[in-house]
């Protein structure tokens, strides 16, 4: 249990979970101090099509990937808030599991499209916002409207490119077959 540690969420399909996913957490635990980052797996990302992986399948391949690291931890709240949606999960994170310092981990290509997330006001105001660089996002990040209304508030982390993303994975997938 994580009660006022500073705990790092990192959201989305994990369609499926891959290294770079991996890369971001651990870089995120040290450059940030984190005690733990949270994988929360969700049924469907609201802005994304049907996923290629069933959600058991998802969680299976996330756990598998962090052969138990003790410092990343996969979990899936859909079914106990019944919502997807970023901003219901951090209220339920802090009122119902009581976490204080929640660090909220996106890429550089979601800070772009940030201003649309359902409360994007309110999950900046209720958590730290943690941006990584991704390849080609990153100038236009920096000024998309979330980032010139949090001025300085927003943690950027620049990471040497991760060369792999869900959608190569699940194009190789579909060539296999």
């Amino acid at each position: 249990r994580v009660f006022n540690k500073s705990v790092g969420i990192l959201g989305g399909s994990f369609d499926p979970a891959h290294i770079g996913h991996l890369k971001i957490s651990k870089i995120a635990i040290k450059e940030i101090k984190l005690s733990k980052v949270l994988w929360i797996i969700t049924k469907r990302n609201p802005f994304k099509s049907k996923p290629f992986y069933s959600l058991s399948e998802r969680i299976t391949k996330a756990k598998k990937l962090l052969k138990n690291n003790r410092k990343i931890q996969v979990i899936h709240l859909d079914k106990t808030i019944r919502s997807t949606r970023s901003i219901n999960i951090i209220n339920y994170l802090i009122n119902k599991k009581k976490l204080k310092n929640i660090y909220f981990i996106i890429g550089s290509d979601n800070l772009i499209k940030f201003h649309k997330w359902k409360s994007w006001k309110k999950i900046v105001k209720l958590t730290k916002l943690v941006v990584f660089s991704r390849k080609g996002y990153d100038k236009k990040s920096k000024k998309s409207i979330v980032a010139k209304h949090l001025k300085n508030k927003i943690t950027f982390i620049k990471i040497k490119p991760v060369i792999i993303s869900s959608t190569n994975l699940r194009r190789q997938v579909q060539k296999n077959y």
